[in-house]
């Protein structure tokens, strides 16, 4: 017997799509400021291995449910907090944690499909404030094969392998990419690279996993 789609998450599904195709460009203004030491350049680099072929090649999607924190064992994070985002409907841009409360929380794309689900989810971490090194200080030990783990509130732990690194200036955000439609669940982490220039990171980095677990 088929199975009639949930009404409710066909549109907003059909939401997220919708949404994904109005951002413009990459994160709104992260960065230091003015901070007497800042941390070194992050210069991930990119880098990328094959992509799955389908959903089948992953993890079965896990029904919706908020994030509450990410673990990423590589880099030293682990934290119990997860702040919602949203995108400026006036710039086009992803909002960030507030630099000043949560530069060591990540952020999640509340507009986006939770991760887990079937989609891509998006979550936004600091690599520095003007306060000195935040939660993605040690990014640049991130490397392909390396787990994100998110638990969420249903006490489920969305489990994501990345496949591909990309550092790219701000500029030339691949803002389809990163938010376009994908028929497996993913994940997208988003950070900031490059050298200072007028107080703010020139690049994001940008991490594309998929659900292994």
């Amino acid at each position: 017997m088929t199975r009639t789609p949930d009404p409710a998450r066909r549109t907003r599904l059909a939401g997220v799509v919708a949404l994904a195709l109005a951002v413009s460009g990459g994160l709104a203004a992260c960065g230091t400021g003015s901070v007497a030491k800042p941390a070194p350049d992050p210069k991930v680099g990119s880098t990328a291995a094959p992509a799955p072929a389908s959903a089948a090649a992953g993890a079965s999607a896990l029904p919706p449910s908020k994030p509450t924190g990410m673990k990423i064992d590589a880099a030293g994070v682990d934290t119990k907090k997860m702040v919602d985002l949203k995108v400026d409907a006036a710039t086009g841009e992803l909002g960030v944690p507030n630099a000043d409360t949560d530069a060591n929380n990540p952020g999640w794309w509340s507009q986006g499909v939770t991760p887990g689900e079937k989609g891509v989810s998006v979550l936004v971490a600091h690599f520095d404030t003007r306060h000195g090194p935040a939660l993605m200080k040690d990014v640049k030990k991130i490397k392909l094969g390396d787990l994100v783990e998110v638990p969420r509130e249903d006490g489920k732990t969305a489990k994501f392998k990345i496949r591909e690194i990309e550092d790219v200036n701000k500029k030339d955000f691949p803002t389809d990419k990163v938010y376009g439609d994908t028929d497996r669940p993913e994940l997208r982490l988003l950070t900031c690279g490059g050298e200072i220039k007028d107080g703010h990171r020139t690049n994001n980095v940008i991490f594309y996993a998929d659900l292994v677990a």
